[in-house]
């Protein structure tokens, strides 16, 4: 099966264009899956799998505490896997196909209302060193929903000030067109005029956010400096920099936003994955209901 499972690999690297993480994840769940036919019942080709040892071995991995969310990348990649045999004849028949993929409880993400947005903001002290860069970190997470990583990644070159739009590279290398607000804008140019050009160094690249000594800044120091002014802030909630990406998306939506336009901000492929946040705006609205309705 080893083999089978290079084939498989080198197609989605080769053919699909996933990225390197996604392909290392796919295959960990094949080779684990392939050493347990071999070492439970001998099968040394996926053509001799059937559902039975599918189940059985998915069933194996539930015994032992593995969570639902994990079992079900597990179905994913067998499912894609044998699918691939399937249409290059390897396998006879696809042994995955009548396999459901394990229901997962669904959490709502946490967001930040817009007054305590604002109160983060407004705790970021711009007159010292690196303030300028902080707030322009903090504002363009917020209004533009960006991940960590595209933050980090993001370039000179991508930033369009005149048109308030940045060119970021998401997840799998897409890239997206994500609109700036004013008001970041404002914060990014503070920070390019007045404060940037001083961390310019030797080792400096075409990054928009420097760190202290000049060079790209890790998704590491992001996290922190979010934290950090968080802290100062007194904001009683958990403050991270993801938390800014779903109130930028829950803001949108209770603003009268379409779901689709949200979906293509955020980069997100798939428009299941953006819905969650309409549950999140239909808890709001429970709330506000039961807290104002006199028959609530």
């Amino acid at each position: 099966m080893e083999e089978e499972i290079d084939a498989f690999i080198r197609y989605i690297a080769v053919e699909r264009g996933l990225s390197e993480n996604y392909q290392v994840s796919t295959r960990r769940s094949l080779a684990e899956f392939a050493q347990w036919c071999l070492r439970r019942h001998s099968l040394e080709s996926a053509g001799v799998v059937t559902i039975d040892h599918i189940t059985e071995y998915l069933g194996d991995r539930k015994r032992a505490g593995l969570a639902a969310a994990s079992i079900k990348l597990i179905v994913v990649a067998l499912k894609i896997f044998f699918r691939f045999l399937l249409s290059k004849k390897v396998v006879r028949r696809d042994p995955t196909e009548t396999l459901s993929l394990p229901r997962i409880e669904r959490y709502l993400p946490e967001t930040l209302n817009e007054i305590q947005v604002e109160q983060l903001l407004e705790a970021i002290d711009t007159t010292v060193r690196l303030g300028l860069r902080d707030r322009a970190i903090v504002e363009l997470l917020y209004a533009s929903g960006l991940r960590i990583s595209e933050l980090a990644n993001a370039r000179l070159e991508n930033f369009n000030a005149e048109d308030r739009i940045l060119r970021v590279i998401g997840k799998g290398s897409k890239t997206r067109l994500v609109p700036v607000g004013r008001k970041a804008c404002e914060a990014l140019a503070a920070y390019l005029s007045g404060e940037r050009p001083k961390l310019v160094g030797r080792r400096t690249g075409n990054e928009i956010f420097l760190s202290a000594r000049g060079t790209k800044m890790t998704t590491v120091r992001v996290w922190q400096i979010v934290k950090k002014h968080a802290r100062k802030s007194g904001l009683e909630a958990n403050v991270y920099p993801h938390l800014l990406r779903h109130s930028f998306a829950t803001h949108l939506l209770s603003n009268g936003a379409d779901l689709r336009i949200i979906q293509e901000m955020l980069g997100h492929a798939d428009i299941s994955t953006t819905q969650v946040y309409t549950h999140v705006d239909q808890q709001r609205l429970k709330a506000v209901h039961r807290k104002f309705h006199p028959r609530a």
